[in-house]
């Protein structure tokens, strides 16, 4: 990691799980540039923006012009649902190029200019594990995994560091999405939703000085539902 404040490219920037994490970086001191569709009606200090829809490879690449960071954070997330005999055409591709896809393109752009001691943190699912009803989300989400080792394997000289982040049901605006009506979030046993704030922790974290040592895991927030 270098002297200077540490700079993070966060995908999902400005809500939910991603707008939790761009909060907690800038206060222990990083520079952020988000990517999303919507720029903060404020820019906090040490946050910069670039609107971009992911699914666009083009306009994606464009955004990551100049940007040379010290950790990359792809949090940027869809929830659909739909079981077999019903599954709705294209659904399966969107989620996938937007969770793996241009994980690997931002990814495969940025990693070259990290420097070394970097981080990589991907945000997946505990429905990656296989969830009824959520066959393709969870597909596309156990896919995280299968980057983040292979990726770590790559990167070990270089002492960049890649995981996954895996969380439950999380209370963000996407509970509420109207595209989920028919498959409710699933309420962890813990008895509430998992906090923004307690995922923003653990990625952040994993940015950390302290955290070298971790590469090519997915560490699950699952409020008891794994047991």
């Amino acid at each position: 990691m270098t002297d200077a404040a540490p700079h993070a490219v966060v995908t999902g920037a400005t809500s939910g799980i991603g707008a939790a994490i761009t909060a907690w970086l800038l206060r222990e001191g990083w520079h952020v540039t988000g990517l999303s569709r919507n720029a903060p009606a404020v820019l906090p200090p040490g946050y910069a923006h670039r609107s971009v829809d992911l699914l666009d490879r083009a306009a994606t690449l464009a955004a990551l012009d100049g940007l040379a960071p010290t950790a990359f954070v792809h949090a940027a997330g869809l929830m659909r649902a739909g079981t077999l005999g019903g599954l709705q055409p294209g659904v399966g591709e969107t989620l996938w190029r937007l969770h793996v896809d241009a994980a690997c393109q931002i990814a495969d752009t940025l990693t070259p200019r990290m420097p070394d001691g970097g981080r990589i943190v991907l945000l997946g699912s505990r429905a990656a594990g296989g969830s009824a009803g959520r066959g393709e989300y969870a597909a596309s989400k156990g896919a995280l995994l299968a980057l983040a080792r292979s990726w770590a394997a790559e990167l070990l000289g270089r002492r960049i560091t890649v995981n996954v982040v895996a969380p439950a049901a999380t209370a963000t605006p996407m509970l509420l999405d109207p595209a989920r009506v028919g498959m409710p979030p699933r309420m962890p046993p813990i008895g509430r939703y998992i906090a923004p704030d307690e995922v923003a922790a653990l990625v952040a974290y994993l940015l950390g000085p302290h955290a070298g040592a971790i590469t090519g895991q997915q560490i699950t927030l699952c409020g008891g539902a794994s047991l």
